[in-house]
């Protein structure tokens, strides 16, 4: 299925079995994997380089005021894990939205948080830097480490997609644009 706002970058790996709707970019190195959800009906999803959409992972922009046309920017170096719904207002860098958690659109986050399995996160707030969101009653923390690179497991995914899924080509490439300029 063609989705004619959907720019995907070189080297971006984007499986066609994946649902996208909407005004959407997919920078250098991320990997959507099939079967997910890019929702941006009612506002533009942008993604940072190497960022990681699995399995029936939803992400939307859901602006709530008609009219006003927010752009929700997805940070470098994300991952979004198998059955995570995110709404959030901002994304930084470096996080992980574990398995099945839930932030909703009034929520923003910095840099190198992760929401753990099955949490919720609803209400307007903002997490701080390097943040866990934990267990069965959602408790909060700081990291005592800083989030690792998934340069490993974006290359795994590179050589392991292309053998079982069909992959949407590249149709984006800001350099092309420059020189013509």
């Amino acid at each position: 299925m063609d989705v004619p706002d959907l720019k995907i970058y070189p080297k971006a790996l984007v499986c066609e079995e994946s649902n996208i709707k909407g005004d959407v970019i997919v920078s250098a190195g991320c990997v959507i994997h099939p079967h997910c959800n890019i929702n941006a009906e009612n506002g533009s999803i942008i993604f940072g380089e190497n960022c990681i959409v699995e399995e029936y992972a939803t992400i939307s922009n859901k602006n709530k005021s008609p009219g006003n046309y927010e752009i929700l920017y997805i940070g470098c170096n994300n991952v979004f894990e198998v059955g995570c719904t995110v709404e959030a207002l901002k994304i930084g860098d470096k996080n992980v939205f574990e398995a099945k958690s839930i932030v909703s659109n009034e929520v923003e986050i910095s840099n190198g948080c992760i929401i753990g399995a099955g949490c919720r996160l609803e209400g307007k707030q903002t997490l701080l830097e390097n943040t866990v969101i934990y267990g069965n009653d959602c408790l909060q923390r700081e990291a005592l480490e800083k989030q690792g690179s998934q340069i490993l497991q974006i290359d795994y995914l590179r050589k392991l997609l292309p053998n079982y899924h069909h992959l949407r080509k590249s149709n984006y490439d800001p350099k092309k644009i420059r020189s013509a300029v």
